[in-house]
């Protein structure tokens, strides 16, 4: 029995109704096109932030490229609270708790400001020293610390942002998420271009265009979250410390946040281990990464949402549409990885000539390594679905197995042994994102096989954390 539909506006119970009981084929379409859509964008906005550092200096690529990455292990703080408890929120509205919906907004909301207090007070002052201690070189350092700075004010902002995003996720309000995503890059870019083309800035430039475009997107999810009687508000009075508010959302976040960590982490310590064949080496990865994201961003929208609509559905108790969404979402991003694989070794020679700033060296070693990254886009759509399942069902501690391994079981001893005992060169960094990517889905598809196993066992209690009984 359902309480109280106070603060549910028309457009949430028809989408809410929709999850629940649409054809599938359709909710998984509209709910996740639009967050794939919106990685991509994404994804657009990286590449676009990368070829305007390329036209400054190969040398600025390589620092972004490395900066980015530190920067990404911290973002990783707010953005696996986002996810993680996202999800308890998506189960608890599933289940027609709206009290319960309310209290755990509000209370994320509060925990995301208390992250974002922690980070600036612990890490702002001590920038240089926070480099250096991450194996930057000294080079990166002096041409990215003041990026670096802005770069962290941006992400604590983005904090926010993202727990809003992941709130309107929730809500089914993908549209929504992909036109504040296109305001958002319409700023970014205009005022990157600007300032790199027109005023001849250097990377700091850069750094403060994004800051300013995450600003005007802090703005409208401020307006957003603090309209009376909505029941996704933000609400001093609902702020909650009750275990049972906090505590689901805390449980599931905390794997999330340290996969995030660990796997960010990994890759800066690749980065640095790249750094042996040169620093542009770093920067080639980089742009493969971009190139390799034309195809995995749209494959982690539909992941996003698919773990929304799975998780919401569990919390109704439909484990039948849960298992139906995941087989839907696993269909449209092994479609992805295929186009996307296609689209982007047909034209590597021109995506990469478009970093290579007419460097004919740092074009080649783009298409080396991308060559090689390319070949796991389809196993890379097999682990994002799968993902999308293990999020869902609150299945962190898999979720946290199988991304930990991408990066310290199938990358950096992978990329260690290829430096010891080969003389291959910087291909070598192309070798260990093909491996890495396909061994991964591999892994992932051994994990979905325990884990469905489980659930037909267990399919009249559902999935849980914290059970562990069923989730050991």
């Amino acid at each position: 029995m359902e309480k109280s539909e106070k603060g549910l506006s028309e457009k949430d119970r028809k989408n809410r109704d929709l999850i629940l009981h649409g054809n599938m084929w359709t909710v998984v379409f509209k709910m996740c096109a639009p967050l794939a859509l919106y990685q991509s964008l994404n994804q657009l906005f990286k590449i676009l932030d990368t070829q305007m550092a390329a036209h400054i200096s190969s040398t600025s690529v390589s620092a972004v490229a490395y900066l980015s990455q530190i920067s990404l292990m911290l973002s990783a703080l707010g953005g696996g609270l986002a996810v993680g408890a996202s999800l308890k929120v998506s189960e608890a509205y599933g289940a027609g708790d709206y009290e319960l919906v309310k209290k755990r907004v509000s209370s994320l909301y509060m925990m995301c400001v208390a992250i974002g207090a922690v980070v600036l007070i612990g890490i702002l002052p001590f920038t240089r020293q926070f480099l250096r201690m991450a194996n930057t070189p000294e080079t990166l350092i002096d041409v990215g610390q003041k990026y670096f700075v802005i770069d962290l004010i941006s992400m604590v902002i983005m904090f926010f942002n993202n727990v809003y995003i992941s709130i309107e996720r929730v809500r089914g309000n993908s549209k929504r998420i992909l036109y504040l995503n296109m305001i958002v890059i319409f700023v970014k870019l205009s005022i990157t271009a600007l300032f790199v083309y027109v005023l001849h800035g250097n990377i700091t430039s850069i750094a403060f265009a994004t800051l300013l475009s995450q600003l005007a997107l802090f703005a409208f999810a401020i307006i957003n979250s603090s309209k009376k009687g909505n029941l996704f508000s933000f609400s001093l009075k609902a702020i909650s410390l009750k275990k049972k508010v906090n505590a689901p959302m805390i449980f599931s976040s905390i794997p999330v946040i340290m996969e995030k960590v660990l796997f960010a982490f990994g890759k800066v310590v690749v980065n640095s281990m790249s750094t042996s064949y040169g620093d542009l080496t770093v920067g080639a990865l980089g742009v493969s990464n971009n190139i390799g994201g034309i195809t995995t961003s749209p494959q982690n929208g539909f992941q996003e949402g698919g773990a929304a609509i799975i998780s919401q559905n569990l919390g109704a108790k439909n484990y039948a549409r849960a298992l139906d969404a995941f087989k839907k979402v696993m269909i449209f991003n092994v479609s992805i990885g295929v186009l996307g694989y296609s689209i982007t070794t047909i034209w590597l020679s021109q995506i990469s000539e478009i970093f290579a700033k007419n460097d004919p060296v740092f074009h080649q070693m783009i298409i080396h390594i991308y060559s090689y990254e390319a070949l796991g886009a389809v196993m890379l759509g097999i682990n994002a679905s799968i993902l999308a399942l293990l999020y869902g069902y609150g299945l962190m501690r898999y979720t946290f197995i199988i991304n930990v391994s991408r990066v310290f079981v199938f990358r950096i001893p992978v990329l260690w042994g290829l430096q010891r005992f080969t003389n291959i060169g910087n291909e070598s960094v192309g070798i260990v994102m093909m491996v890495s990517n396909v061994a991964t889905g591999v892994f992932a598809l051994l994990v979905m096989a325990h884990v469905l196993i489980k659930i037909k066992k267990n399919t009249l209690h559902g999935y849980d954390f914290m059970d562990e009984s069923v989730a050991a």
